[in-house]
Protein backbone atom coordinates (compact mmCIF):
# COMPACT_ATOMS: atom_id res chain seq x y z
CA UNK A 1 0.00 0.00 0.00
CA UNK A 2 2.33 2.77 -1.04
CA UNK A 3 -0.30 5.56 -1.80
CA UNK A 4 -0.90 8.39 1.40
CA UNK A 5 -2.81 10.83 1.74
CA UNK A 6 -2.61 13.99 4.11
CA UNK A 7 -5.26 15.25 5.85
CA UNK A 8 -4.47 18.60 7.08
CA UNK A 9 -5.93 22.14 8.22
CA UNK A 10 -6.49 23.99 11.44
CA UNK A 11 -7.42 23.30 14.70
CA UNK A 12 -11.45 22.25 14.89
CA UNK A 13 -11.87 22.10 12.03
CA UNK A 14 -13.18 18.31 12.03
CA UNK A 15 -10.07 16.30 10.81
CA UNK A 16 -9.77 14.13 13.13
CA UNK A 17 -13.61 12.99 12.97
CA UNK A 18 -12.86 12.91 9.23
CA UNK A 19 -10.25 10.50 10.06
CA UNK A 20 -12.00 8.20 12.71
CA UNK A 21 -14.85 8.45 10.01
CA UNK A 22 -12.60 7.29 7.39
CA UNK A 23 -10.87 4.58 9.21
CA UNK A 24 -12.47 3.91 12.23
CA UNK A 25 -9.87 4.43 14.30
CA UNK A 26 -9.75 5.27 17.79
CA UNK A 27 -8.36 8.94 18.00
CA UNK A 28 -9.39 11.48 20.25
CA UNK A 29 -12.00 14.02 19.33
CA UNK A 30 -12.27 17.49 21.51
CA UNK A 31 -13.40 20.99 21.35
CA UNK A 32 -10.47 22.95 21.71
CA UNK A 33 -6.87 23.13 19.57
CA UNK A 34 -4.40 20.73 19.22
CA UNK A 35 -6.28 17.39 19.95
CA UNK A 36 -4.26 15.62 17.92
CA UNK A 37 -0.42 16.12 19.01
CA UNK A 38 0.90 12.85 17.72
CA UNK A 39 -0.26 12.17 14.18
CA UNK A 40 -2.43 9.39 13.19
CA UNK A 41 -1.91 7.22 10.78
CA UNK A 42 -4.58 4.54 9.13
CA UNK A 43 -6.20 3.02 6.68
CA UNK A 44 -8.82 4.46 4.53
CA UNK A 45 -10.25 3.04 1.29
CA UNK A 46 -11.05 3.95 -2.24
CA UNK A 47 -14.45 2.93 -3.84
CA UNK A 48 -15.22 1.66 -7.09
CA UNK A 49 -17.24 -1.06 -8.84
CA UNK A 50 -15.75 -4.58 -8.25
CA UNK A 51 -15.24 -6.44 -12.55
CA UNK A 52 -17.10 -9.39 -10.84
CA UNK A 53 -20.17 -7.81 -11.75
CA UNK A 54 -19.67 -9.21 -14.74
CA UNK A 55 -19.29 -12.36 -13.63
CA UNK A 56 -22.37 -14.93 -11.86
CA UNK A 57 -20.88 -14.72 -8.50
CA UNK A 58 -18.96 -12.26 -6.06
CA UNK A 59 -15.51 -12.46 -5.66
CA UNK A 60 -15.39 -12.61 -2.08
CA UNK A 61 -13.61 -9.41 -1.89
CA UNK A 62 -15.70 -7.18 -2.47
CA UNK A 63 -19.67 -5.64 -0.71
CA UNK A 64 -22.55 -5.88 -3.24
CA UNK A 65 -20.13 -5.24 -5.99
CA UNK A 66 -18.51 -2.57 -4.68
CA UNK A 67 -14.76 -2.71 -4.09
CA UNK A 68 -12.86 -0.93 -1.46
CA UNK A 69 -8.94 -0.57 -2.40
CA UNK A 70 -6.50 0.16 0.90
CA UNK A 71 -4.76 3.27 0.94
CA UNK A 72 -2.50 4.86 4.17
CA UNK A 73 -4.55 8.36 5.04
CA UNK A 74 -2.05 10.65 7.65
CA UNK A 75 -4.02 13.21 10.12
CA UNK A 76 -1.38 15.52 11.14
CA UNK A 77 -1.76 18.12 14.26
CA UNK A 78 -3.41 21.72 13.35
CA UNK A 79 -1.88 24.02 11.80
CA UNK A 80 -1.77 27.73 12.90
CA UNK A 81 -0.14 30.52 11.18
CA UNK A 82 3.14 30.85 11.04
CA UNK A 83 3.65 27.07 11.65
CA UNK A 84 6.48 27.07 9.16
CA UNK A 85 8.54 29.52 11.65
CA UNK A 86 7.64 26.63 14.59
CA UNK A 87 4.57 28.34 15.88
CA UNK A 88 2.11 25.92 17.32
CA UNK A 89 2.88 22.76 17.10
CA UNK A 90 5.37 23.90 14.48
CA UNK A 91 7.12 22.44 11.12
CA UNK A 92 7.42 18.94 12.63
CA UNK A 93 3.61 18.49 11.82
CA UNK A 94 4.62 19.63 8.05
CA UNK A 95 7.02 17.45 7.96
CA UNK A 96 4.45 14.85 8.22
CA UNK A 97 3.07 16.01 5.02
CA UNK A 98 6.24 15.05 3.12
CA UNK A 99 4.92 11.63 2.35
CA UNK A 100 1.80 12.27 0.98
CA UNK A 101 1.18 12.21 -2.70
CA UNK A 102 -2.20 14.28 -2.01
CA UNK A 103 -3.61 16.70 0.66
CA UNK A 104 -7.14 16.83 1.50
CA UNK A 105 -7.75 20.11 3.35
CA UNK A 106 -10.37 19.68 5.81
CA UNK A 107 -12.35 23.26 6.39
CA UNK A 108 -14.78 24.35 8.90
CA UNK A 109 -17.22 25.67 5.92
CA UNK A 110 -19.60 27.01 9.11
CA UNK A 111 -17.32 29.53 9.75
CA UNK A 112 -17.62 28.79 13.54
CA UNK A 113 -13.82 28.54 14.29
CA UNK A 114 -11.47 31.67 14.05
CA UNK A 115 -8.16 30.85 11.72
CA UNK A 116 -6.35 29.16 14.86
CA UNK A 117 -9.40 27.11 15.69
CA UNK A 118 -10.70 29.03 18.38
CA UNK A 119 -14.35 28.80 18.45
CA UNK A 120 -16.43 31.52 17.17
CA UNK A 121 -20.23 32.49 15.88
CA UNK A 122 -20.72 30.32 13.50
CA UNK A 123 -20.74 32.38 9.81
CA UNK A 124 -18.36 35.17 11.29
CA UNK A 125 -15.66 33.39 10.00
CA UNK A 126 -14.69 33.39 6.03
CA UNK A 127 -13.43 29.92 5.38
CA UNK A 128 -11.75 31.06 2.03
CA UNK A 129 -8.97 32.33 4.51
CA UNK A 130 -8.23 29.10 5.88
CA UNK A 131 -7.03 28.28 2.31
CA UNK A 132 -4.90 31.07 1.55
CA UNK A 133 -3.09 30.53 5.73
CA UNK A 134 -2.22 26.99 4.41
CA UNK A 135 -0.69 26.77 1.35
CA UNK A 136 0.98 29.81 2.47
CA UNK A 137 2.42 27.74 5.61
CA UNK A 138 2.95 25.02 3.12
CA UNK A 139 5.21 27.30 0.46
CA UNK A 140 7.36 28.75 3.28
CA UNK A 141 7.69 25.76 4.52
CA UNK A 142 9.45 24.89 1.53
CA UNK A 143 11.24 28.15 1.11
CA UNK A 144 12.77 27.67 4.72
CA UNK A 145 13.96 24.39 3.87
CA UNK A 146 15.63 25.76 0.97
CA UNK A 147 17.11 29.36 1.92
CA UNK A 148 19.18 27.29 4.75
CA UNK A 149 22.02 26.62 2.68
CA UNK A 150 20.75 29.00 -0.63
CA UNK A 151 23.87 30.98 -0.70
CA UNK A 152 26.13 27.96 -0.52
CA UNK A 153 24.12 25.94 -2.90
CA UNK A 154 24.01 28.81 -5.26
CA UNK A 155 27.91 29.46 -5.64
CA UNK A 156 27.83 25.55 -5.96
CA UNK A 157 25.62 25.43 -8.98
CA UNK A 158 27.79 28.03 -10.65
CA UNK A 159 31.21 27.01 -9.92
CA UNK A 160 30.39 23.05 -10.64
CA UNK A 161 27.75 23.68 -13.44
CA UNK A 162 25.29 22.11 -11.66
CA UNK A 163 21.56 21.70 -12.82
CA UNK A 164 19.62 23.89 -10.69
CA UNK A 165 16.52 21.74 -10.94
CA UNK A 166 18.97 18.80 -9.56
CA UNK A 167 19.53 20.28 -6.61
CA UNK A 168 16.47 22.19 -5.53
CA UNK A 169 15.10 18.42 -5.68
CA UNK A 170 17.74 17.22 -4.07
CA UNK A 171 17.50 20.11 -0.95
CA UNK A 172 13.41 19.36 -0.88
CA UNK A 173 13.76 15.27 -1.49
CA UNK A 174 12.57 15.61 2.13
CA UNK A 175 9.37 17.16 1.53
CA UNK A 176 8.69 14.44 -0.72
CA UNK A 177 9.64 16.81 -4.17
CA UNK A 178 11.37 15.50 -7.33
CA UNK A 179 13.64 17.01 -10.12
CA UNK A 180 10.73 16.60 -12.60
CA UNK A 181 8.31 18.52 -10.20
CA UNK A 182 11.18 21.51 -9.76
CA UNK A 183 11.51 21.30 -13.36
CA UNK A 184 8.04 21.88 -14.12
CA UNK A 185 7.51 24.77 -11.64
CA UNK A 186 10.66 26.54 -13.40
CA UNK A 187 9.04 26.58 -17.01
CA UNK A 188 5.59 27.95 -14.61
CA UNK A 189 7.34 31.01 -13.18
CA UNK A 190 9.93 31.54 -16.27
CA UNK A 191 12.62 30.60 -13.52
CA UNK A 192 15.38 28.66 -15.53
CA UNK A 193 18.68 30.83 -15.11
CA UNK A 194 20.34 32.94 -13.51
CA UNK A 195 19.89 31.75 -10.34
CA UNK A 196 21.94 33.76 -8.65
CA UNK A 197 19.82 36.93 -8.73
CA UNK A 198 16.38 35.30 -7.91
CA UNK A 199 14.74 37.23 -5.56
CA UNK A 200 12.66 36.21 -2.37
CA UNK A 201 9.94 37.44 -4.05
CA UNK A 202 10.87 34.61 -6.94
CA UNK A 203 12.05 32.33 -4.28
CA UNK A 204 8.37 32.13 -3.00
CA UNK A 205 6.67 32.26 -6.28
CA UNK A 206 8.66 28.90 -6.98
CA UNK A 207 8.15 27.46 -4.30
CA UNK A 208 4.59 27.94 -4.46
CA UNK A 209 4.54 26.56 -8.19
CA UNK A 210 6.59 23.29 -6.40
CA UNK A 211 3.76 23.46 -4.12
CA UNK A 212 0.54 23.16 -6.30
CA UNK A 213 2.60 20.94 -8.23
CA UNK A 214 4.11 18.16 -5.37
CA UNK A 215 1.66 17.87 -3.02
CA UNK A 216 -2.13 18.60 -5.13
CA UNK A 217 -4.97 19.62 -2.97
CA UNK A 218 -8.95 18.95 -2.58
CA UNK A 219 -10.85 20.96 -0.31
CA UNK A 220 -13.29 19.05 1.94
CA UNK A 221 -15.44 21.62 2.93
CA UNK A 222 -16.50 19.96 6.65
CA UNK A 223 -19.76 20.40 8.87
CA UNK A 224 -21.65 21.71 5.45
CA UNK A 225 -25.06 20.59 7.09
CA UNK A 226 -24.49 23.78 9.50
CA UNK A 227 -22.75 25.96 6.98
CA UNK A 228 -24.01 29.40 5.35
CA UNK A 229 -24.93 28.57 1.65
CA UNK A 230 -22.65 31.45 0.76
CA UNK A 231 -19.54 29.81 2.36
CA UNK A 232 -19.73 27.10 0.34
CA UNK A 233 -20.36 29.06 -3.03
CA UNK A 234 -17.33 31.12 -1.80
CA UNK A 235 -15.11 28.05 -1.39
CA UNK A 236 -16.56 26.47 -4.87
CA UNK A 237 -15.46 29.59 -6.65
CA UNK A 238 -11.59 29.76 -5.01
CA UNK A 239 -10.30 27.53 -7.81
CA UNK A 240 -10.07 24.37 -6.77
CA UNK A 241 -11.81 20.95 -5.97
CA UNK A 242 -14.28 21.15 -3.18
CA UNK A 243 -16.14 18.40 -1.94
CA UNK A 244 -18.94 19.39 0.84
CA UNK A 245 -18.37 17.12 3.75
CA UNK A 246 -20.43 15.93 6.98
CA UNK A 247 -17.37 13.76 8.85
CA UNK A 248 -19.70 14.06 11.68
CA UNK A 249 -22.74 12.47 10.11
CA UNK A 250 -20.56 9.82 8.08
CA UNK A 251 -18.93 8.86 11.45
CA UNK A 252 -22.62 8.05 12.85
CA UNK A 253 -23.39 6.46 9.85
CA UNK A 254 -20.55 4.01 10.47
CA UNK A 255 -20.70 3.81 13.63
CA UNK A 256 -24.50 2.53 13.64
CA UNK A 257 -23.27 0.27 10.85
CA UNK A 258 -21.03 -1.66 13.17
CA UNK A 259 -22.98 -1.64 15.79
CA UNK A 260 -25.72 -4.11 13.63
CA UNK A 261 -28.30 -0.92 13.83
CA UNK A 262 -28.41 0.09 10.12
CA UNK A 263 -26.77 -1.27 7.05
CA UNK A 264 -24.59 0.98 5.35
CA UNK A 265 -21.97 0.96 2.50
CA UNK A 266 -19.55 3.75 2.68
CA UNK A 267 -20.33 6.70 0.11
CA UNK A 268 -23.94 5.56 -0.83
CA UNK A 269 -26.93 7.82 -0.69
CA UNK A 270 -29.15 5.77 1.71
CA UNK A 271 -29.07 3.72 4.66
CA UNK A 272 -31.26 0.61 5.76
CA UNK A 273 -32.65 0.90 9.64
CA UNK A 274 -32.47 -3.10 10.37
CA UNK A 275 -32.47 -3.27 14.17
CA UNK A 276 -35.75 -2.63 15.89
CA UNK A 277 -33.62 -1.62 19.46
CA UNK A 278 -33.25 1.96 18.38
CA UNK A 279 -34.37 4.61 20.80
CA UNK A 280 -36.24 7.22 19.77
CA UNK A 281 -33.62 9.76 19.65
CA UNK A 282 -31.59 7.30 17.76
CA UNK A 283 -34.36 7.06 15.41
CA UNK A 284 -34.77 11.10 14.82
CA UNK A 285 -30.91 11.31 14.50
CA UNK A 286 -30.56 8.55 11.83
CA UNK A 287 -33.96 10.11 9.84
CA UNK A 288 -31.91 13.38 10.12
CA UNK A 289 -29.05 12.59 8.67
CA UNK A 290 -31.20 9.82 6.10
CA UNK A 291 -32.96 13.48 4.73
CA UNK A 292 -28.62 15.18 4.75
CA UNK A 293 -28.12 12.11 2.25
CA UNK A 294 -30.96 12.44 0.17
CA UNK A 295 -30.30 16.13 0.22
CA UNK A 296 -26.28 16.01 -0.46
CA UNK A 297 -26.01 12.60 -2.38
CA UNK A 298 -23.60 11.25 0.32
CA UNK A 299 -21.82 12.33 3.25
CA UNK A 300 -19.19 13.46 1.37
CA UNK A 301 -16.48 11.56 3.55
CA UNK A 302 -15.75 8.76 0.58
CA UNK A 303 -16.28 10.99 -2.47
CA UNK A 304 -13.42 13.41 -1.12
CA UNK A 305 -11.39 10.33 -0.91
CA UNK A 306 -12.24 9.21 -4.41
CA UNK A 307 -12.18 12.54 -5.56
CA UNK A 308 -7.96 12.89 -3.95
CA UNK A 309 -7.19 9.65 -5.43
CA UNK A 310 -9.02 8.94 -9.04
CA UNK A 311 -9.44 12.78 -9.63
CA UNK A 312 -6.68 14.57 -8.42
CA UNK A 313 -3.90 11.87 -8.87
CA UNK A 314 -5.54 10.55 -12.00
CA UNK A 315 -4.97 6.95 -10.64
CA UNK A 316 -7.23 3.95 -11.67
CA UNK A 317 -7.75 0.21 -10.62
CA UNK A 318 -6.52 -2.86 -12.24
CA UNK A 319 -6.64 -6.46 -11.13
CA UNK A 320 -3.91 -8.93 -11.84
CA UNK A 321 -4.96 -12.39 -12.00
CA UNK A 322 -3.15 -15.69 -12.88
CA UNK A 323 -6.04 -17.46 -14.30
CA UNK A 324 -8.00 -15.62 -17.59
CA UNK A 325 -10.47 -17.87 -17.47
CA UNK A 326 -11.75 -17.88 -13.94
CA UNK A 327 -10.35 -14.33 -12.99
CA UNK A 328 -8.51 -15.89 -10.66
CA UNK A 329 -4.65 -17.07 -8.43
CA UNK A 330 -3.35 -20.50 -8.21
CA UNK A 331 -5.32 -20.78 -4.95
CA UNK A 332 -8.58 -20.20 -7.03
CA UNK A 333 -9.27 -16.86 -5.09
CA UNK A 334 -11.12 -14.68 -7.51
CA UNK A 335 -9.83 -10.78 -8.03
CA UNK A 336 -7.74 -11.19 -4.87
CA UNK A 337 -6.04 -8.16 -5.73
CA UNK A 338 -6.51 -4.76 -6.44
CA UNK A 339 -3.62 -2.04 -7.96
CA UNK A 340 -4.05 1.19 -7.90
CA UNK A 341 -1.99 2.94 -11.00
CA UNK A 342 -1.52 6.02 -12.84
CA UNK A 343 -3.22 6.56 -15.72
CA UNK A 344 -0.46 5.52 -18.77
CA UNK A 345 1.27 2.67 -16.91
CA UNK A 346 1.54 0.01 -18.84
CA UNK A 347 1.38 -3.79 -18.71
CA UNK A 348 4.70 -3.88 -18.31
CA UNK A 349 4.39 -2.07 -15.55
CA UNK A 350 1.77 -3.83 -13.49
CA UNK A 351 4.27 -7.09 -13.85
CA UNK A 352 6.66 -4.91 -12.15
CA UNK A 353 4.24 -4.05 -9.32
CA UNK A 354 3.30 -7.76 -8.91
CA UNK A 355 6.99 -8.73 -8.76
CA UNK A 356 10.16 -7.52 -9.66
CA UNK A 357 11.34 -10.87 -11.90
CA UNK A 358 7.54 -10.94 -13.47
CA UNK A 359 9.31 -8.01 -14.73
CA UNK A 360 12.55 -8.74 -15.43
CA UNK A 361 10.82 -11.99 -17.20
CA UNK A 362 7.93 -10.21 -18.91
CA UNK A 363 6.38 -12.28 -21.91
CA UNK A 364 3.06 -10.56 -22.58
CA UNK A 365 -0.14 -10.12 -21.09
CA UNK A 366 -3.94 -10.86 -21.20
CA UNK A 367 -6.98 -8.96 -21.58
CA UNK A 368 -8.90 -11.65 -19.24
CA UNK A 369 -12.32 -9.54 -20.79
CA UNK A 370 -11.36 -10.61 -24.53
CA UNK A 371 -8.68 -13.07 -24.29
CA UNK A 372 -6.85 -10.91 -25.87
CA UNK A 373 -3.19 -10.82 -26.00
CA UNK A 374 -1.58 -7.27 -24.90
CA UNK A 375 2.02 -6.38 -25.59
CA UNK A 376 4.13 -4.96 -22.70
CA UNK A 377 3.51 -1.03 -24.12
CA UNK A 378 -0.68 -1.96 -23.71
CA UNK A 379 -1.84 1.38 -21.25
CA UNK A 380 -4.09 -0.11 -18.79
CA UNK A 381 -7.68 1.68 -18.11
CA UNK A 382 -9.21 1.63 -15.04
CA UNK A 383 -11.25 -2.18 -14.49
CA UNK A 384 -8.91 -4.06 -16.38
CA UNK A 385 -8.45 -7.66 -15.67
CA UNK A 386 -4.82 -8.77 -16.56
CA UNK A 387 -3.09 -11.89 -16.97
CA UNK A 388 0.79 -11.24 -16.79
CA UNK A 389 2.69 -13.89 -19.05
CA UNK A 390 6.37 -14.70 -17.75
CA UNK A 391 9.23 -17.04 -17.57
CA UNK A 392 9.85 -16.36 -13.96
CA UNK A 393 9.21 -19.40 -11.89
Amino acid sequence: MSMTIGLAGKPNSGKSTFFKAATMADVEIANYPFTTINANRGVAYVRTECPCKELEHECGNCIDRVRFVPIEIIDVAGLVPDAHKGRGLGNAFLDELRQAQAIIHVIDSSGGTDIEGNPVDTGSHDPVVDIDFLNREITMWMVGILKRNWVKLSRKIQAEGLKIEHVIADQLAGAGVNEIQVHAAQMKCNLLSNHMKWTDDELIELCDAIRVISKPMIIAANKVDIAPKENIENLKNVGMMVVPVSAAAELALRSASKSGLIEYIPGDPDLTIISDKLTDAQKKGLENIRIFLKNMGSSGVQQCINSAVFDLLGLIVVYPVENEGKWADKNDRILPDAFLVKKGETAHDLAYRVHSDIGDRFLYAVDAKTKMRLSEKYELKDGDVIKIVSTAK
